[in-house]
């Protein structure tokens, strides 16, 4: 809370309506408030408070920051929901981290995982070369997924170069909009790769048998 400036106002909130992805079960929905704890308004329109997960199965303790209604921070940190079915462990492992990278405001480390979740996914599938880009392109003879992933798959590498190499300059910069779209485009790759065959396995498998 050290970068939210000036003290409490003299006007305390009533409880305010906080929306907001679970950081613990993933669930989106209208958090909880606890009974008899009132917000706390600050100067510039900040509000900060505690809530408890909606889901009964979860119940998770947040503390959130909003600003003109908006939830701007939360501990845990709201993370980008993942589905890691079918996906081999040090895959998940990789974009779990840049995940976990973005939600902490950590922007840079996030890059560099998401680039570390292709040279994961070009170990597992088999696909060999000097550097990343020659991997990625001898990848696209070894998985079957639309054109336009493999093209994307090239722009994540160069997003991992602007992170870790001072003199790359692809990106304008590797802030928290550029990870976000790099995240959710290399969920889509994995679950191109990994994870439409099996949910094609799952519909099959309802077929009547002949």
């Amino acid at each position: 809370m050290a970068n939210l400036k000036g003290r409490p106002c003299a006007a305390q909130p009533a409880v305010i309506e906080v929306r907001m992805r679970c950081p613990n079960c993933k669930h989106q929905g209208t958090f909880d408030a606890f009974a008899g704890l009132a917000d706390l308004a600050l100067a510039d329109g900040f509000v900060v408070g505690q809530r408890s997960c909606p889901n009964p199965e979860c119940l998770a303790h947040v503390f959130f920051v909003t600003k003109n209604n908006r939830v701007v921070a939360s501990y845990p940190a709201e993370r980008i929901d993942f589905d890691a079915t079918s996906i081999p462990a040090a895959v998940v492992a990789a974009l779990q981290e840049a995940i976990t990278c973005h939600a902490e405001g950590c922007f840079v480390a996030a890059a560099i995982m998401v680039r570390k979740t292709l040279e994961e996914l070009c170990r597992d599938r088999g696909a060999t070369g000097a550097n990343l880009k020659d991997r990625l392109k001898a990848l696209g003879a070894k998985v079957v997924t639309p054109q336009e992933l493999l093209d994307g798959m090239d722009d994540l590498r160069l997003l991992g170069n602007d992170a870790a190499h001072i003199e790359s300059e692809t990106y304008r910069q590797v802030g928290r909009e550029e990870l976000e779209v790099a995240i959710m485009f290399a969920k889509e790759v994995l679950k191109a790769v990994y994870q439409y065959s099996t949910l094609l396995g799952r519909l099959r498998a309802l077929k009547k048998a002949p």
